[in-house]
C-alpha cells in the first residue's frame, strides 16, 4: 500500500506495477479515452487523463507527471511524454486566420465503406480529394502523411440514453476519409486540469488552419476543426436542399451540414438552416490561480453553455429527423455555423476504434 500511495503521489503509472485502484477506475466512468479526470489520494487530488493500459480491462485515470505538468500519451504503440504549450491569452475577437488551400493532395484519396453484420466498416488513408493549405506553415509544424484508418461503427445505431462527451479524439469521419476533430489540445497556462481549454475557432491560439478549417497532427493526420469548406462544396451543399451526407460519427449516426427540414418529421415543411442551442455565458470568468479571468467571449470552450430550445438542435448538435438517406427517420448530427460547429458529444455509444485512437 505504501508503494501504491507513493506511485500515485509521484504521478507514476501505477498500473504498470499493480491493478489500478478502484478510485482511478471510477474517475473514468462515463468518460472516454483522452478525457481529463481526477481522484482523491490520501494527501491530495490527483489529476490525469483517461485511457486503457494494456494490463487493464477498462479505462483508468492515469496521473499526470509532476515535472513540467507533462502528461503520458501513446502514439504508434509507444509511450510518449508531451508538455502542453502554455498560453496566457484570455480574450479574443473570434477571427480565425486561415491560409489558402492551393496545394494538391500528396496522393490519391482512398475511402471504402461496407456493411458486415451489425457494423459499418470505414477504411481510409486520410487524404482529401480537395486542395489543402501548405503544411508545414508558421502555425503548424507538421506535414500531411498518408494514414491507415480502419473504423468499425454501428450499422444500426441507437440512442444510448446517456450523453458521452467527446474526448481528445476524432468525432467522426468525412465521406472523403478525413476526420472531424474539433477539440484543440491547448489550455490556459498549459494546465489540462484547469478546465480552461481554448476553443479552436476563437482565434486565440494560432493553429495554422487552412481555408478548410483543417490542419495536421504530429502524426501527419490532416483533420477538420470546423466546417470543411471544400468538402461541402464538392458535395454541392445548398441552402435550397437538404444537406448531402457529410460523414459518419463514431457512434454510427450520420453527419449532415447546416440545412435540414423545418419540421424534422415532415420533408414537405421546407428547408431551413439548423442552429446550435449553445450561447455565450454572461458576466465574467473566475480569476486567480489557474482561472483566466476576463469576460466570456468564446475564447474558451467553457465560455459556452447549452440552452435547451435556443436553437433547433440538442446538446450534441443533433435531432431525430427524416433525411433523404433515412426516410423513416434517424438521429442525425449537424455541422453548424456557430459553436460547437462540430458536435462535442455523442447520443449513441461511440466505437472504441475512435475513442482509443489517440491521446494528444
Amino acid at each position: 500500500m505504501k508503494l501504491l500511495k507513493y506511485l500515485i503521489l509521484m504521478g507514476i503509472p501505477f498500473f504498470t506495477y499493480a491493478k489500478a485502484p478502484q478510485v482511478a477506475i471510477g474517475a473514468c466512468e462515463s468518460k472516454v479515452s483522452g478525457d481529463s479526470c481526477s481522484f482523491s489520494s490520501p494527501r491530495n487530488t490527483v489529476e490525469g487523463i483517461c485511457r486503457q493500459p494494456p494490463a487493464q480491462k477498462q479505462l483508468v485515470c492515469v496521473p499526470a507527471r509532476k515535472a513540467g505538468n507533462q502528461l503520458l500519451s501513446r502514439a504508434n504503440g509507444q509511450e510518449q511524454i508531451r508538455a502542453p504549450r502554455k498560453h496566457t491569452i484570455v480574450q479574443s475577437d473570434g477571427q480565425v486566420e486561415t491560409t489558402i488551400a492551393n496545394v494538391e493532395p500528396i496522393t490519391d484519396s482512398k475511402i471504402s465503406t461496407r456493411i458486415e453484420g451489425d457494423e459499418r466498416i470505414l477504411i481510409a488513408n486520410g487524404i482529401s480529394e480537395h486542395f489543402t493549405g501548405q503544411f508545414p506553415n508558421s502555425g503548424n509544424p507538421n506535414e500531411i502523411k498518408e494514414q491507415s484508418y480502419t473504423f468499425k461503427i454501428p450499422a444500426n445505431p441507437k440512442i444510448s440514453g446517456k450523453i458521452t462527451p467527446l474526448g481528445l479524439h476524432d468525432f467522426g469521419l468525412g465521406l472523403n476519409g478525413v476526420p472531424f476533430d474539433p477539440i484543440a489540445a491547448e489550455w490556459y497556462l498549459g494546465d489540462r486540469s484547469s478546465g480552461w481549454q481554448y476553443e479552436a475557432m476563437s482565434g486565440a491560439v494560432e493553429l495554422g488552419l487552412d481555408e478548410n478549417h483543417a490542419h495536421v497532427q504530429p502524426s501527419g493526420a490532416y483533420h477538420y476543426h470546423a466546417l470543411p469548406t471544400l468538402l461541402v462544396s464538392d458535395l454541392h451543399l445548398s441552402s435550397e436542399e437538404y444537406s448531402p451526407l457529410i460523414g459518419w460519427s463514431a457512434d454510427g449516426f450520420p453527419i449532415y451540414a447546416l440545412y435540414g427540414y423545418k419540421n424534422p418529421e415532415d420533408k414537405q415543411s421546407g428547408i431551413v438552416e439548423q442552429t446550435s442551442s449553445y450561447q455565450l455565458k454572461s458576466g465574467h470568468r473566475p480569476d486567480g490561480g489557474s482561472n483566466p479571468g476576463g469576460h466570456y467571449d468564446g475564447t474558451f470552450v467553457a465560455d459556452y453553455e447549452y440552452v435547451k430550445g435556443a436553437g433547433s438542435l440538442d446538446e450534441c448538435n443533433g435531432q431525430v429527423t427524416t433525411t433523404p438517406e433515412f426516410p423513416n427517420g434517424i438521429y442525425a448530427y449537424f455541422l453548424t455555423e456557430a459553436f460547437p460547429v462540430i458536435p462535442r458529444c455523442y447520443k449513441g455509444t461511440p466505437s472504441t476504434d475512435f475513442t482509443q485512437q489517440r491521446v494528444r
